[in-house]
């Protein structure tokens, strides 16, 4: 997939609003494979709803979504099921991991789907992310910042396109930020995928090629 395109996208919610400013909402938005980009938003203005859209968790918008093309509100169950283990990748805000597992469990339970990373380079990741004395940990004993880098990993254990990461770094420290932040991008990079990321406030320092304010 080489590109996702907003056409005046609006969600249902927002309609009555006649003074929004946004440069997303409502706007010809397009999103290319292999670019990075930084959505900046206010809380509560929609962010984690067009991680949702484009995800396909939720259609309550006005316009139009399209990958390569083709509007999303005509793809059916298989398709999303495709699309979601080859195509796009979210690391939600909410994270949405299984708090009863391991956070290396949490981990494979997605690799699982594609095989598409071995233990070992995984394990790699949780020393890089300084969580290695946590791999048979009990997810619901670590902090929501230890979390984090899970879910982050659990993200990037498939093929992707694009990859939507919902504040990922809200309950990091600059160096964890950083080294978090390498992780996706180098692995985003060989894969060729566009990284959007969203943020509050707080964000990851890339070089973004381009910055939206929500």
């Amino acid at each position: 997939m080489q590109e996702i395109r907003l056409s005046h996208t609006l969600p249902e919610v927002f309609a009555m609003h006649d003074d929004l400013q946004s440069e997303v909402w409502q706007q010809d938005v397009t999103f290319l494979r292999g670019k990075t980009y930084l959505l900046e938003a206010s809380s509560g203005t929609g962010k984690s709803s067009l991680c949702s859209f484009i995800y396909g968790f939720r259609s309550d918008y006005q316009g139009i979504i399209t990958f390569d093309g083709q509007n999303i509100r005509r793809l059916g169950v298989g398709d999303w099921t495709r699309l979601r283990q080859r195509h796009i990748s979210l690391m939600f805000q909410e994270l949405r991991l299984f708090p009863e597992l391991t956070a290396l469990e949490n981990v494979l339970i997605k690799n699982r789907l594609t095989g598409f990373k071995n233990k070992k380079a995984i394990l790699q990741w949780f020393d890089e992310l300084g969580i290695s004395d946590k791999v048979n940990s009990p997810l619901r004993l670590m902090s929501f910042g230890q979390q984090q880098r899970v879910a982050m990993m659990r993200s990037l254990v498939q093929p992707f396109d694009f990859l939507f990461v919902d504040e990922p770094i809200s309950h990091l420290d600059d160096q964890n930020s950083r080294s978090m932040a390498d992780i996706m991008m180098e692995e985003a990079t060989r894969q060729g995928a566009a990284v959007v990321v969203t943020s509050i406030g707080k964000h990851m320092e890339l070089h973004y090629d381009q910055i939206l304010h929500l």
